[in-house]
């Protein structure tokens, strides 16, 4: 799932390689992927692209007042093209979800495909005069690259805190993989519970995230969106690597499965060397 790093690259690329260009026209693969009807997608026909922000996992472009917003979900993704096929997609034949048709004045019709894969669908986008009028956006929680932000005042909360970073309503853009890293690099169960955390534990937790995702935003910056995830593939010290070294101790990667996802961690820097019991439950196998 593209997090907060991934996102935010994509976000620059846009809003360099879309700046002052027109929108031909928006094309739907899927009646599924767009969640709204007014505006109507016809609206922006003919509309320049003012900016490309980011909201949290959202990409949020602005299309001369009107904002075309995409959550990319588990599977989704972004494909620029130089230059687009004159083909008109056709429902459901491929992978991709919806195109956005541009012009920039200097040659073929340049712009990008949202894709997602696997049968599983969660890819949305919204067309609304107004970014808090998508649900998710609405219900955000601080972001952490965000000037003034506090993670200490957020853990007042008897629940996990692998669960609390992943959780938007506290917590914005952080998922599944840089939830496991944080908690790597600070030193925590991703089963502690957040309401019971001594001070030198959120000292290190609070400078886990800043320094865990400001460090992957500079690595995805500028780099081509077809790049990025491979790249954050490459970066990920336990997410992702079960039965690998630690590549600080030297100690084995274990993982706790769930029904839907998994997770990552070392048992010498984050549990005392013991094992996690299993994915409900924070004790640990005696």
């Amino acid at each position: 799932m593209p997090e907060l790093p991934e996102v935010n690259a994509l976000v620059e690329f846009l809003d360099k390689e879309t700046a002052g260009a027109v929108v031909v026209g928006v094309e739907l693969a899927s009646f599924a992927v767009l969640k709204t009807f007014d505006p109507p997608v016809s609206a922006l026909s003919g509309l320049a692209i003012t900016g490309v922000s980011r909201h949290g996992k959202f990409i949020d472009i602005d299309v001369d007042g009107i904002h075309v917003v995409v959550h990319l979900a588990k599977a989704g993704w972004l494909r620029w093209s130089s230059q687009l096929p004159d083909t008109k997609l056709k429902l459901g034949a491929s992978n991709i979800a919806a195109r956005v048709r541009l012009d920039a004045g200097d040659g073929p019709h340049l712009g990008f495909d949202v894709t997602e894969a696997g049968t599983r669908k969660g890819l949305a986008m919204y067309v609304v005069r107004d970014p808090a009028e998508v649900p998710g956006i609405a219900a955000l929680g601080p972001d952490p690259l965000e000037p003034g932000f506090e993670l200490r005042p957020l853990l007042d909360r008897r629940m996990q805190v692998k669960r609390l970073l992943r959780d938007q309503k506290i917590v914005a853009g952080v998922g599944n993989a840089y939830s496991d890293e944080i908690l790597h690099a600070a030193k925590l169960s991703p089963f502690a519970i957040a309401e019971n955390l001594k001070a030198d534990e959120i000292d290190r937790l609070e400078t886990a995230v800043q320094e865990v995702l400001r460090e992957a935003v500079e690595e995805a910056r500028g780099k081509p969106a077809e790049e990025l995830k491979d790249d954050k593939r490459t970066r990920m010290r336990v997410h992702g690597r079960t039965g690998e070294a630690c590549p600080v101790c030297g100690d084995k990667v274990l993982e706790v499965t769930y029904a839907q996802s998994a997770l990552q961690y070392c048992p010498t820097c984050q549990t005392g060397g013991k094992p996690l019991k299993d994915r409900t439950t924070s004790k640990f196998l005696k």
